[in-house]
């Protein structure tokens, strides 16, 4: 696959045509969506083709980018939803749906292996290595490297194939609609982690 990198800054153009399914993938300063700010926010619409929009931190006004999520024509395919949808939320105060989570689909299917991580499923699925050197990496600095451009855009440009492979094992396992349930569910496990919720399981019978 050609691979092509647009840094945009602040919001996408106005004038991007946005597709029905788009891969989705955030850059943080950290894992704690209340504590740790989104950076950058990397789209691609499997055309080969990664777009990165470094956001103003200050303000977080990205009106395209939040119409984009918003719209439920089009489907956001990202690896480790979970994560990304209480981050989007959090910054842009915006729901993202409807969804599709590589991670969430790979658990699903993948049963005869604990590895579900993004470089396992490209490894495996499509034959794909990926670097995950820039994995620990300053994103708030003012200048993102070429090397931290690349490791951002790798992050997206991969998932439609994935989802494409995910799709026809959970058709086999006619877990399909398990996984459709999963995904739409995912706007509350985000507003659940960001309440508090996030180390509880509130269906465990545990702490009754």
């Amino acid at each position: 696959m050609s691979q092509k990198i647009h840094l945009h800054q602040g919001d996408l153009p106005d004038d991007l045509e946005f597709g029905t399914i788009v891969a989705v993938d955030s850059e943080t300063m950290g894992l704690n969506p209340l504590r740790d700010k989104l950076c950058l926010v990397q789209l691609s619409f499997g055309d080969g083709v990664a777009h990165l929009v470094q956001l103003d931190r200050s303000r977080y006004a990205a009106p395209n980018l939040e119409r984009l999520f918003s719209d439920p024509k089009i489907l956001k395919i990202f690896h480790f939803a979970r994560f990304d949808v209480a981050v989007i939320k959090q910054y842009l105060n915006v729901d993202c749906t409807p969804i599709y989570c590589t991670k969430i689909a790979s658990k699903l299917v993948r049963t005869y292996t604990s590895y579900h991580g993004l470089k396992d499923l490209c490894r495996e699925l499509i034959g794909v290595s990926l670097d995950k050197g820039q994995q620990s990496s300053d994103w708030g600095a003012e200048t993102l490297s070429d090397a931290q451009q690349r490791y951002a855009a790798s992050d997206v440009l991969y998932l439609h194939q994935l989802m494409a492979k995910l799709d026809v094992m959970l058709a086999r396992e006619s877990r399909t609609e398990l996984a459709k349930s999963c995904f739409d569910f995912m706007a509350t496990r985000a507003e659940l982690d960001l309440l508090g919720w996030g180390d509880h399981d509130i269906f465990s019978h545990k702490g009754q």
